[in-house]
């Protein structure tokens, strides 16, 4: 692959709302154009679905949220359930930035919260000590694969409930569209670009992931990986771009 000098680059993610996006810092150290496009998004699945899943919501005594979205869409379906959500339930946040967005639907004064570090695993202890309760885990038909046996292993009583659906985004606009660089946090991103354009052709395209199973889903669809994160050095997405950006752009 040659060293092409990079100008433009696409992040298949909706565009940061903070003003000190390392994205916007990288745009303006480097000089590149960088967008931003979601190439999959959340919906909701509506409330008798939900129910077709035989899941009630009075059967609970408390929930584990692993992200806003489980956050917003928990609450959404009991709105639309007519469930008047007790000042009891007892809410297991897998992180503070989920128990932070929880504050949105609670007064978190008023409630029993309890909150993890960062990863699943993390909310372990909490979880056990309290597993006489019933847990229900509102979540999206691509669930952790980390979740169900940590759950399983703490031997406690618990209902996974899709409450919201991953789906790819269309992309139709993009179709005449080129970037040197196209970078993708999950699977489904990639699996979504092949959707949208069943011909793509890389080509001089450079291709940046983000994780293993982003990785492993490029390669099955014959792309070729030229910025890898996490990486010795570049933990980030953004760090990856910068490295790679600065070490073929050198002499612009």
């Amino acid at each position: 692959m040659p060293n092409l000098k990079v100008k433009t680059i696409l992040v298949s993610q909706p565009e940061p709302k903070v003003e000190n996006s390392p994205y916007f810092e990288l745009q303006n150290k480097l000089k590149v154009k960088v967008d931003f496009r979601p190439f999959i998004h959340v919906e909701g699945v509506p409330a008798k679905e939900v129910r077709a899943q035989k899941i009630d919501l009075n059967n609970f005594s408390a929930i584990i949220l692993t992200s806003r979205n489980s956050v917003d869409h928990f609450f959404r379906v009991a709105e639309e359930m007519r469930y008047k959500v007790p000042e009891d339930l007892k809410y297991f946040c897998q992180s503070e930035a989920v128990a932070f967005y929880l504050q949105r639907y609670v007064v978190y004064r008023k409630r029993k919260i309890y909150v993890g570090q960062k990863d699943f695993a993390e909310l372990s202890p909490l979880i056990k000590k309290y597993k006489d309760e019933k847990f229900l885990l509102p979540s999206s038909d691509q669930l952790n694969a980390d979740v169900p046996p940590t759950l399983d292993a703490l031997k406690v009583d618990w209902t996974k409930g899709t409450f919201y659906k991953t789906v790819m985004s269309d992309l139709s606009d993009l179709k005449d569209v080129y970037y040197d660089v196209l970078a993708f946090f999950s699977p489904t991103g990639i699996k979504s670009l092949f959707k949208n354009f069943p011909d793509f052709k890389q080509n001089n395209t450079r291709i940046a992931v983000f994780g293993s199973t982003t990785q492993k889903e490029a390669l099955e669809h014959g792309l070729r990986i030229d910025i890898m994160a996490p990486s010795p050095g570049t933990p980030s997405m953004t760090g990856a771009l910068e490295k790679y950006v600065a070490e073929v752009n050198k002499g612009k």
